[in-house]
This record gives structure tokens, sequence and C-alpha cells, in this order.
């Protein structure tokens, strides 16, 4: 199935805004000219731009000139989406490194948001996270062990755990996200491609089934300068944020 138009040219803007070709502070063509050089009507490239909107690289609008605001397309939480789904929203090409799968009593602060004894079997896996090959994400991931059991045989470099275990059925329905800012350790710093102590953005993410009894927990660590996150809230509704 061929892509459509507007996905079409919000890739090849975020491929330019990416490179450096459109900085950050610049200006985009006019809607004229986009639509000349995609051979377009301004629906298909108006609905581009709102995607670029959404992600944060760009604003302007009602008649002003759309400009860069940043090079980093920000990764949408509003929803429950994998990592992968949210790198190929973004136009990334998302990737993963399996550094380690084991199964092991997980720290007592890890016990306690999974709801089992101390002395209960998890699994616990770390994996790096690419975005168009490059380390983007570092996950540290503990589940509860019949679902964790699920995962140790499975090829854990072939995409998504969340479409993996749904797709075994596993009742994943909600997670709580926590962000803060961590300095990168040891294992963060040689995984991510970066010193020791540089900022990392840290999500800390707790997973239950519909019954609320909890499946996963998971620490991951995001390089700043390549991928960051955004939370889009509606006055009136029942999320806070602080």
């Amino acid at each position: 199935m061929a892509t459509p138009l507007h996905q079409s040219i919000a890739a090849e803007l975020r491929r330019r805004i990416r490179r450096g070709e459109i900085e950050v502070g610049q200006s985009l063509p006019s809607e004229a000219q986009l639509c000349e050089e995609f051979t377009a009507s301004r629906g298909p490239v108006r609905q581009a731009l709102a995607a670029l909107r959404d992600e944060g690289l760009i604003g302007g609008g009602q008649g002003r000139r759309a400009t860069v605001l940043d090079a980093v397309p920000a990764q949408p939480f509003e929803s429950f989406l994998s990592f992968t789904r949210r790198a190929e929203m973004t136009g990334y090409v998302p990737g993963q490194r399996l550094q380690e799968i084991a199964l092991r009593r997980p720290e007592p602060e890890i016990a306690a948001a999974l709801e089992i004894d101390a002395d209960d079997l998890s699994v616990q896996l770390l994996r790096l996270r690419l975005l168009d090959g490059r380390p983007a994400m570092l996950e540290r991931m503990t589940y509860v062990e019949p679902i964790g059991r699920r995962l140790i045989d499975a090829d854990l470099d072939a995409g998504s755990i969340y479409a993996l275990l749904t797709g075994q059925g596993v009742d994943l329905h909600s997670a709580r996200h926590t962000f803060d800012a961590v300095p990168a350790d040891t294992t963060d710093a040689r995984l991510l491609d970066v010193p020791e102590g540089f900022p990392l953005l840290r999500e800390r993410r707790l997973t239950t089934d519909s019954q609320g009894a909890p499946i996963e927990w998971s620490d991951d660590r995001y390089r700043s300068d390549i991928a960051t996150v955004t939370v889009r809230n509606t006055r009136g509704s029942r999320t806070a944020m602080l």
C-alpha cells in the first residue's frame, strides 16, 4: 500500500530538520512552495505541517510561516504505545539490542511495586533501543515471573515486547509514567555512548492489567539530545502534571 502523501511530506521535512538542512529558528517553505515541490494540494501539506506541530518540531500557523522550534521530534505519551510505534509515528526507524535477560529476585523497591514477595523470582532484562541506528534509550525492565518467562526464549531483537506480549493475549491495560532527570551511570554511558554524568531523561513505568495487577516495572533512560517526550493535557481533564 502506498504511503499517504501527507505522511511522505512530513517524513521529508523531518529528515531536513534532523540533518540541519533547515535549522532551528529558520522558516519552512511556504504552503504554496511545498504544494509546488511535492505536487500536492494544500490539504496534504497542512496535514503534514500539523503532524510536525504536534511533535513540537515547528511552530506558527494561522497565516504565519512555520518556523523550526526543535530538531528532535517528541514522542507522545498520551496513549499506551510501544517505543517502536512512537518512533515510527515520529519518522524514525526503531531498533533494539538485547544486552541480558535473567531470572532473578528483584530489588526490594521493585518487588514492592510489582506486589510480589522479596524472595519471588522475576524476569529482568536490559535492552538498548535505537533510533535510525543511534543509541537513544536504555531499558531496565522487570516482569512478574509468569509473564516474563514468555520472553526468555523470544527474539527480543526482533521488535516490540509490547506487541509480542499482546499478541500472546497478555492483558496490558494501563501504565503510570514518572519522569525525572538522572546522570548517566557506568552502564548508561557505555551503551548510550555518552560520558558518565551526562544528563538523561528517565521514565519509570508501572504497567498493570485490567484488574489493576502489576505486570511490569521499567526504568527507561533516554538520551535527551536524541529523544524527547511530550504529554498533551486538556483543561478539565483528570490528568495533572506535577
